[in-house]
């Protein structure tokens, strides 16, 4: 990358390698370095000459480049203040593609806002409260919210015994967006633990403050379906985000008690840690009742998968193959990536239990983020479901735009997931 100087104006000239390996990864790439560039100069505005098929891309980039969050700093960073302006310019310019480009890339940020707030704030009610505000902002959407009582009344005995430790209101909020089209109906379940201690299973001290990253799923649902509906798509959703805090009291949830979810399977808690299994299997048998013909869950759900896929993927599981096929085609076209994972019979067994249906921690540390994914798959029946692990790219995520904080992930995904299957269906 090169700066010169012409009549005054700044050029900053940008390598972006051949011009046949260029795709839209590399493009968001190189608007992060060049935004950044820009804003140490101190350039107020940018304009981008964009090669065919970037402008969306290059808008993506610069806009996530660009965030911060300094909303709790009395003394917040002197250093100038940004590009104020964007130009995506050049014979090549798609304007649709840049105005979506701009409202998706708006909702990452939002997501971003959400994960990095504290936990005293970003509380499931709060949650509940920014749902609100999404579904006021627009007609096409409506919204439910289920409290501790009513999650109780519904059967909900899984997703109720994570929240039974804490004295934080629980809440199930459900977003419903009709755009019309003739596709399937959609399900988007995200995990919303807002806090995770590890409830009795109590997490060691170090890091836990990165617990409230643990409703990182649910923002990224929340946001998606924000930007959907200002994007006008014509596709049906359901979205269900299970809030909670995991905490230990005396009322928590204690390793050996026996719960009953929703669909009535019953599991014995023996991990009271792995509890965002457990709101899921509710949340899950929520979006079957409500119709969800295709459902897509994103959770930051096991540590093994960082290991085995560290923040350049999430994990991908599947019980359909051609479902899969279309998560994977969004996630490989938003560089949101993600890496298909096995399911199972042996780690079916794994999960079984020895008093009650289900085990929620197998006592043998094998294939764990697979045997998650297999406990999650016995509440969705046979609607085709992909489970996206993303405990490794919600956060330090590590590319230039996002930086190795909240990375919002999910959000583009989501909201291509629906454009094209809105589209397939014309």
């Amino acid at each position: 990358m090169a700066v010169a100087h012409e009549n005054g104006r700044r050029v900053i000239v940008a390598g972006l390698g051949k011009r046949e390996e260029l795709d839209p990864e590399k493009a968001r790439v190189a608007a992060a370095v060049v935004a950044s560039r820009a804003k140490e100069l101190g350039s107020s505005s940018l304009s981008w000459d964009a090669p065919e098929g970037t402008g969306g891309a290059l808008v993506e980039g610069t806009l996530l480049a660009l965030y911060r969050f300094d909303r709790f700093k009395s003394d917040p960073d002197e250093s100038p203040a940004g590009v104020a302006s964007l130009e995506i310019a050049g014979d090549h310019a798609d304007e649709a593609a840049v105005s979506a480009a701009r409202v998706t890339a708006e909702a990452q940020n939002r997501a971003r806002d959400l994960q990095n707030l504290p936990s005293n704030v970003a509380t499931p009610i709060f949650l509940a409260d920014r749902a609100a505000e999404i579904a006021d902002a627009h007609e096409s959407l409506e919204l439910e919210l289920l409290d501790g009582e009513a999650i109780a009344a519904r059967g909900m005995g899984a997703f109720a015994c994570v929240a039974q430790g804490s004295y934080a209101e629980p809440r199930l909020i459900v977003l419903r967006y009709d755009g019309g089209g003739g596709g399937p109906h959609l399900g988007f379940v995200g995990k919303a633990v807002t806090f995770d201690t590890g409830g009795i299973s109590i997490k060691p001290a170090g890091k836990m403050h990165e617990m409230k990253f643990d409703m990182s799923g649910g923002a990224a649902v929340l946001e998606s379906v924000a930007a959907i509906a200002e994007l006008g798509l014509p596709v049906r959703i359901t979205a269900v985000v299970p809030a909670t805090e995991n905490m230990p009291s005396g009322r928590s949830v204690k390793p050996g008690d026996i719960v009953t979810a929703m669909n009535g399977k019953t599991i014995e808690v023996n991990n009271t840690d792995a509890e965002g299994r457990l709101v899921l299997a509710d949340a899950l048998s929520y979006a079957v009742e409500q119709g969800a013909e295709r459902i897509v869950d994103l959770a930051t759900l096991t540590g093994a998968i960082i290991v085995a896929l560290g923040s350049t993927y999430a994990g991908v599981f599947s019980n359909d193959d051609e479902w899969c096929a279309e998560v994977e085609a969004a996630m490989n076209g938003t560089g949101e990536l993600g890496w298909r994972l096995p399911l199972h019979p042996e780690f079916l067994e794994l999960t079984k239990g020895q008093y009650a249906d289900l085990t929620n921690a197998s006592a043998e540390r094998k294939a764990m983020s697979s045997y998650a994914a297999e406990f999650l798959r016995q509440f969705v029946g046979e609607v085709p479901w992909v489970h996206l692990d993303i405990a490794g790219t919600a956060w330090g995520l590590g590319r230039p735009y996002v930086g190795k904080g909240a990375s919002g992930f999910g959000v583009r995904l989501l909201v291509e997931l629906a454009r094209s299957s809105s589209t397939r269906w014309e």
